[in-house]
Parts: structure tokens; C-alpha cells; sequence
């Protein structure tokens, strides 16, 4: 993870995601600090695997001390809108020391209240719909997602009018 790294940041990336826990669910903090290391001021995200921790005040505080800038979570719940008092006891925990990025069910019909009662100011989404084709000029045998279920030749893609709506959503909040 650390060669991927360096290699991503000379390629001129704009950040890295990462993720270490522990055999006992906590942050692994010696890894996750060389990890931030190898960034070399890269901005770094922690993905998910926070929400999975047993304590995530104490987590937040790890990621803190060791430099990660901002933290993917549901809350440590299924959905960001089921983890929204987890999430905002994170914001005035971390305060402006790393960023909280709300992830997991984060819908243009939930986005407003979310951000409202989270008090997060970046969500992660995933605006997608289900596109089933016929055939493929491609190369057949390989891989690249995980089959869709009942449905070998359907695929997700970028849905851009829940996109719109999306931001036609955030855009209502702001205004409020």
C-alpha cells in the first residue's frame, strides 16, 4: 500500500483512501501513520472500515493524531440518515482539525437532512441505475465489476437526472 502510494501521488493524484484496523477493530495507528507518511501531504481519507471500530470518539482522535484529513462514515450505522447523532457528535469532535463525510444511503430524497442534522459539509454518493445491454465489442472473459444479480449483462452506471436531482436537493438546503 505504501509503493501504491508514493506511485499514486508522482502519477499527480489528488488524494488517497485508506482503511487499517486492527485484529481488535480498533485504528491501526502504526500502519495508518505510514501510510500518512507516504502521502507526503497527500490529502488522506479513512474509508468505512471506521465504522466498524469499537469506540469511534477514540478512532476519530487516532486519525487525528496521525494526519489523516478526512474520515468516511454512516455513523457506525447501515445508513448515514440511521447514524446521523453518531455523525454529528463527530463534526463538533473533530471540529476543524479533519473533515466528517457522510457515506452509506446518501439519496437525493435524504441528502437535506442529513447535512442538516449531521451538520457534515461533504457527502459521498453513489447515483447509479441498473443498465442491462446486449452484447459487448470488449474482450468476453474478463472482469471488471461483480456479476449483478440474476443478470450477467447488466451493469451500473452514473444515472445523471438523480444526479441533477442531487444537487437540485443540496442546492434547496443551502438556500434554507
Amino acid at each position: 500500500m505504501r509503493r501504491n502510494i508514493v506511485l499514486a501521488r508522482g502519477l499527480g493524484a489528488d488524494g488517497v483512501v485508506i482503511g487499517i484496523l486492527a485484529p481488535n477493530g480498533t485504528v491501526d495507528e502504526a500502519r495508518t501513520r505510514t501510510l500518512v507518511e507516504a502521502a507526503d501531504g497527500l490529502p488522506v481519507t479513512f474509508h468505512r472500515a471506521f465504522d466498524f471500530t469499537p469506540d469511534p470518539h477514540q478512532a476519530l482522535d487516532t486519525l487525528i493524531s496521525v494526519g489523516v484529513q478526512r474520515v468516511l462514515s454512516s455513523g457506525g450505522a447501515s445508513t448515514a440518515r440511521d447514524g446521523i447523532p453518531t455523525l454529528a457528535a463527530l463534526v463538533r469532535q473533530a471540529g476543524d482539525r479533519l473533515v466528517v463525510m457522510a457515506g452509506g444511503g446518501v439519496r437525493e430524497e435524504n441528502v437535506a437532512a442529513i447535512v442538516a442534522d449531521a451538520g457534515v459539509r461533504e457527502v459521498h454518493v453513489r447515483l447509479t441505475r441498473l443498465t442491462r445491454g446486449g452484447g459487448s465489442a470488449l474482450r468476453s472473459g474478463i472482469k471488471v465489476r461483480k456479476a449483478l444479480p440474476e443478470d450477467e449483462a447488466a451493469w451500473e452506471e452514473t444515472d445523471e437526472a438523480r444526479v441533477r436531482r442531487f444537487v437540485r436537493a443540496v442546492d434547496a438546503a443551502r438556500a434554507i
